[in-house]
């Protein structure tokens, strides 16, 4: 079973040889407001899926880049029932493109499983992953979002075990998100020999689609990627084009701010899409 998610299911599906583009943004940066037009913006410049980070003080697993935008969205009053609400206002004007969660569990246990999981579906959250979640420990909250439709997605690496790469194949749905690099987010440079070598040595096990994430920083890193992985996730320089963006425009007009991430960060990603697609 590839997918208990109809939406995940469909977009993978519907990839037809194409690589699928998941780009990374933290919920709430650079504003609130800002976040539902992003991730609009984001879909028509050719994103399949998004991922949506929940901000968390203690982001271990995440670079600067990405730790900046948690610190930013948590200022702006960003929390995990902020990030749910965000969720139900993009499905008011989109019902097919998935979203995934990606964040920490200390959001969750605070909220309680139950809780979020009955909220998540609510608001129409396809998929989570959860960092600090490891399989060994998640079987009954990964049943309990089964249940709910919302498929458990798992990191792997370059030294995860062939125990491990099985353990979470009986329990990942939707997707695998293999990290291409030893580090946090946004460090290193790929070599994209090594990923098809781990790649092959994880489809041994692992029969849904497999996305590659940490180090894609342009065209042709993520052009490279596509002819190995089933999907590529960019958050960290997505997050730094965005930054820039933003720093272009002088004073205190937040919705100028706004406007301008939004633009250059659909722009960015139609580069990325046509990359992948040479690639078909």
């Amino acid at each position: 079973m590839s997918s208990s998610n109809p939406r995940l299911q469909a977009a993978f599906a519907g990839l037809q040889g194409r690589t699928a583009l998941i780009p990374y943004v933290a919920a709430g940066d650079p504003s609130l407001t800002a976040t539902v037009p992003l991730m609009h913006a984001m879909v028509r410049a050719g994103a399949d899926v998004i991922e949506l980070g929940v901000p968390f003080s203690d982001p271990m697993a995440d670079g600067p880049v990405i730790q900046k935008a948690a610190e930013r969205a948590i200022a702006n009053g960003t929390g995990l029932a902020q990030v749910l609400e965000i969720v139900a206002d993009f499905r008011r004007d989109n019902q097919t493109t998935p979203v995934v969660l990606m964040g920490y569990a200390n959001p969750i246990e605070r909220m309680g499983q139950e809780a979020f999981v009955g909220r998540a579906q609510q608001a129409g959250v396809d998929g989570l992953l959860v960092v600090d979640y490891p399989p060994e420990e998640s079987v009954e909250f990964a049943a309990l979002l089964g249940k709910a439709g919302i498929d458990p997605i798992f990191l792997l690496a370059p030294t995860s075990t062939d125990d491990r790469i099985r353990q979470v194949a009986r329990m990942a749905r939707g997707y695998v998100y293999y990290v291409s690099l030893r580090g946090v987010t946004g460090a290193g440079n790929l070599d994209t020999d090594e990923v098809a070598g781990r790649l092959q040595a994880i489809r041994r096990h692992v029969s849904i689609p497999v996305g590659v994430g940490f180090g894609i920083r342009d065209a042709e890193s993520a052009r490279r990627l596509a002819s190995v992985a089933d999907a590529v996730v960019i958050g960290s320089k997505l997050i730094q084009v965005m930054e820039e963006a933003v720093g272009s425009i002088p004073g205190d007009d937040q919705a100028a701010k706004d406007a301008a991430a939004a633009q250059a960060a659909a722009s960015w990603l139609g580069g990325i899409r046509a990359a992948l697609d040479q690639t078909c």
